[in-house]
């Protein structure tokens, strides 16, 4: 079995208050940052807290990234920039060496592909990874603690699994996401909803949320700079 997940990076002034997040699904997944850093230094954080997060499975891990600079950096660049003291072919010194060895040290003995994927072009992984990011870069702007998420738990993500069993001994059972767009479960919500009476009749609509929903729609506000009541009312 293999994990896929995404990982991306944001910097609001690039350099300038920075984030980082990794995204498997709505259970799994973490974010962070500093108050200061590139958009290269957070994309390589969020590479390197995925391997870190996930070093006890023995499982393959897919990570998507929507940068050709990390990629390139660990798949192409880093074999040559160790032979040569962490330089590059033009002697001059490699950036953000320290996390680049702690993607080197963490991918031993480990099972790990990188694929690129064209950023904010809808991509569900990447778009979560980057909302999170941006949150994240967002929150240090603004001196708030950014909301970290639940990190990785190997157990988590199975709840479609169990639900699914009884299709096995025989029951019509239809399968249960994992994850699911906040915008789809916006709209379960309104299914049944009576239409008014005449077209100038106010509906008053009460949403009742999760706290895990609760989080998605406080994040997904946080990253489009809104409340997360205008939030709602935008994926309506």
């Amino acid at each position: 079995m293999t994990i896929t997940a995404a990982a991306d990076g944001s910097a609001l002034g690039n350099p300038g208050p920075n984030g980082w997040a990794w995204y498997i699904d709505d259970e799994r997944w973490a974010a962070g940052g500093s108050p200061h850093g590139t958009n290269n230094q957070g994309e390589l954080k969020a590479v390197l807290e995925l391997l870190r997060a996930t070093a006890g499975t023995s499982e393959k891990l897919l990570i998507m990234c929507d940068s050709r600079y990390v990629i390139d950096a660990v798949t192409k660049w880093m074999p040559g920039w160790k032979r040569r003291g962490w330089r590059k072919s033009d002697g001059a010194l490699v950036l953000n060496r320290d996390l680049l060895e702690g993607i080197d040290d963490a991918l031993q003995g480990r099972d790990v592909e990188f694929s690129w994927v064209k950023g904010h072009a809808g991509h569900p992984l990447n778009e979560a990874a980057d909302e999170r990011a941006n949150a994240a870069a967002t929150a240090y702007r603004d001196k708030r603690e950014p909301r970290r998420g639940p990190g990785f738990s190997p157990d988590a993500g199975t709840a479609a699994t169990r639900l699914a069993a009884p299709a096995a001994q025989g029951v019509s059972a239809a399968p249960v996401p994992t994850s699911a767009p906040l915008w789809a479960e916006t709209a379960d919500l309104l299914d049944g909803l009576d239409e008014p009476q005449s077209p100038s009749e106010p509906v008053e609509l009460r949403v009742r949320l999760s706290v895990a929903e609760r989080a998605r729609l406080e994040d997904r506000a946080r990253a489009q700079g809104v409340s997360p009541e205008e939030a709602l009312r935008r994926l309506i």
